[in-house]
């Protein structure tokens, strides 16, 4: 008998995108690069996301990584600074664009392609000694399908790493009501709080997808800072990460 994941997993290998979280984020393509911008919480904790996935990966230089969810290629392009050989993969032309054009800039050795993680794991299963998928889990419409495929990317011991929010009151509080109305640190209606996805959901879909979990980390901002730092409270914003 087909199990749930093995259905959401086969769903979502043929419609695994929101045309309207597509549409939203390719308006604001654009302003991907400027530190001052919607973005500008991106640009914040890069820093802090990098230096957690290198840590955990014994270094990245010379390693393969994927980046799915590249957007503008933020977190690609920093990869790819500490010597890793970087593919970043989006379904916003837009975004891709704006990546290369950027690319042209930085001089930075990543592979931009307009592909889904689906798509990219039934081409090149088992690739990546890395694979990362940030903040896209909470914008699709198949989240498990997500970890499969990425799950498929990495090589046997690879590392696989997710970033997301979780769904509960306090995120509700403060990465809707407080970072989108009261602190404005990201636009009205980035985030959709009944997409928000629990630790232990993530957990779930990554066992089915034969992964295991390693390491997991909160992600809180100060206000009065306005400086981020990871934590041990995993309730809001976290980082999750796995091995194949």
């Amino acid at each position: 008998m087909e199990s749930t994941f093995d259905t959401n997993a086969a769903a979502g290998a043929r419609r695994n995108a929101d045309p309207a979280e597509l549409a939203k984020f390719s308006a604001l393509a654009h302003r991907w690069w400027d530190p001052e911008s919607e973005f500008k919480p991106l640009h914040d904790i890069n820093p802090l996301r990098v230096g957690w996935v290198e840590s955990l990966a014994g270094g990245l230089a010379g390693k393969r990584v994927v980046d799915v969810g590249c957007g503008g290629g933020i977190f690609a392009e920093a990869l790819a600074h500490l010597g890793a050989d970087v593919t970043g993969i989006d379904l916003s032309q837009k975004g891709i664009g704006v990546a290369r054009l950027h690319q042209y800039e930085s001089g930075a050795n990543v592979d931009y392609r307009l592909e889904s993680a689906e798509a990219l794991a039934n081409a090149m299963p088992g690739a990546f000694d890395v694979v990362t998928c940030l903040e896209l889990l909470e914008h699709v419409p198949e989240p498990a399908s997500t970890v499969a495929a990425c799950a498929r990317l990495a090589k046997p011991g690879g590392l696989v790493v997710f970033s997301t929010i979780s769904r509960n009151p306090k995120s509700y509080v403060q990465a809707i009501l407080g970072a989108e109305y009261a602190l404005k640190l990201l636009p009205r209606g980035t985030h959709d709080w009944a997409r928000f996805i629990r630790p232990s959901e993530l957990a779930a879909f990554a066992r089915h997808a034969r992964l295991d979990l390693v390491a997991m980390k909160g992600l809180a901002y100060n206000p009065l800072t306005r400086t981020y730092r990871l934590t041990d409270d995993p309730s809001v914003n976290y980082l999750a990460a796995f091995t194949k």
